[in-house]
């Protein structure tokens, strides 16, 4: 299984997002926070505020925000929002899978593989990865 750079940069900055909802970051802030190119990160940000997963405002005192509430946000939908397909196998979505002869039942292994994946990430939100003494601070919806 290949976990994209599009995917671990997407959760990291929503994560640098979540550890202080009350304020916009700058994709600026975000990329030296996290050592992320700054350049891929500006690209990265606007499929997740195309996906909903971060709103913007432009301006002095603009920035980005969660878009919504840190514990309604999963990786999954993160890994969905940037690379679409969680899992393809030759690029190919799998559910018309299927293989001749011995090889028939293969198809459902991957297929097990990805519904177990997508259990895990589906499982964890923002809120479960941020560190207790952040998590503290916010309620349920991620707002402190």
């Amino acid at each position: 299984m290949h976990i994209s750079a599009k995917a671990d940069y997407a959760a990291r900055a929503l994560l640098e997002l979540a550890r202080e909802p009350d304020r916009p970051l700058t994709c600026e802030a975000i990329a030296s926070s996290q050592q992320i190119p700054f350049r891929f990160l500006k690209s990265v940000v606007g499929e997740l505020r195309r996906a909903g997963l971060v709103r913007s405002q432009r301006g002095c005192e603009g920035g980005y925000w969660l878009g919504r509430p840190a514990d309604e946000i999963t990786l999954l939908d993160v890994a969905r929002a940037v690379d679409g397909e969680l899992i393809t196998l030759r690029g190919e979505p799998l559910d018309g899978l299927g293989y001749p002869g011995p090889a028939g039942g293969l198809p459902d292994v991957w297929r097990r593989i990805e519904a177990d994946a997508a259990a895990v990430l589906g499982a964890t939100t923002l809120t479960t990865l941020l560190p207790e003494e952040v998590g503290e601070g916010l309620d349920r919806t991620g707002v402190a």
